[in-house]
């Protein structure tokens, strides 16, 4: 009886809870992860600054040059649309280079063994680092691109530059360069888990923005108009752009070229990322 009473009266462990590994709770830690590091803060901030300031300043510079025998022909036919979105070739490299970051920095780090053991399904992962950096990226961009047009326009008032929110594609266009850099944040952190490397995801997501569309200019002309409407960064400048010359895409058909990019970069990065250990 007294055998029975003790073994009774023992504490009894409480059964562990079963913790399940969901959509919604990967989303939650990579959002903490991406807002837990320094670098997050300082490189939004400067893709801030950058999509804003440029913008002010070619708004003021084309506002002191108006009707100046000197000014370039090309700058006088600009809009408060293309002088505010000036700054977005800068803004694009911050937010490409934090979108590198997000994810090769986990594999200098060996962070990112610890990330899979948790996350054994792997892609997950991937789609929940493209998804929330591709949102903060793209909520940056358009503040920063209304933030640009709103006080560009008040400094181009008056000239044949000014426009107004409700001008035909001013909206579009303002929202089109918050989606594309928001896809180039994507396009980042898909190159930082396909390459495994800050140096080399940089270096080619510079060399496809920036190099790349150099060197296509020094073809024949005919071959420039089949190839370069097509390069990542000039069909996303399509998405944005206001006008556009034969040579041109049109804003649908730049967006539809981009997402094909942006989707290329991730299926290669979910391909290394399913098939190579980390």
């Amino acid at each position: 009886m007294s055998t029975l009473t003790a073994t009774a009266e023992e504490p009894r462990t409480a059964p562990r809870p079963a913790y399940r590994v969901t959509g919604r709770r990967v989303l939650a830690s990579e959002w903490a992860k991406l807002w837990s590091l320094r670098s997050t803060w300082i490189t939004l901030g400067l893709g801030l600054l950058f999509l804003v300031a440029f913008g002010l300043i070619a708004a003021s510079r084309y506002k002191s040059e108006i009707g100046s025998s000197h000014m370039d022909r090309d700058f006088a036919a600009s809009t408060a649309v293309s002088l505010s979105l000036f700054g977005t070739n800068f803004a694009q490299l911050a937010l490409g280079v934090l979108g590198v970051l997000v994810t090769a920095g986990e594999y200098s780090t060996g962070m990112i063994r610890s990330t899979l053991a948790a996350v054994p399904r792997r892609l997950p992962v991937l789609w929940s680092k493209a998804a929330v950096f591709g949102l903060v990226a793209l909520a940056v961009g358009t503040l920063g691109a209304f933030v640009a047009f709103l006080v560009g326009s008040g400094i181009v008032s008056g000239t044949p530059a000014a426009m107004g929110l409700s001008d035909a594609g001013v909206l579009r266009s303002l929202l089109g360069a918050g989606l594309y850099l928001g896809l180039v944040g994507v396009i980042g952190a898909a190159l930082g888990a396909l390459l495994r490397s800050v140096a080399g995801g940089i270096s080619v997501l510079v060399a496809t923005f920036m190099l790349i569309p150099g060197l296509i200019s020094l073809l024949p002309s005919s071959w420039q108009n089949d190839i370069s409407p097509y390069l990542p960064s000039n069909a996303g400048q399509s998405m944005f752009a206001l006008t556009h010359d034969s040579t041109a895409l049109s804003p649908g058909a730049g967006l539809l070229v981009f997402v094909c990019w942006t989707v290329l970069a991730l299926g290669g990065a979910a391909y290394r990322l399913a098939r190579t250990d980390a």
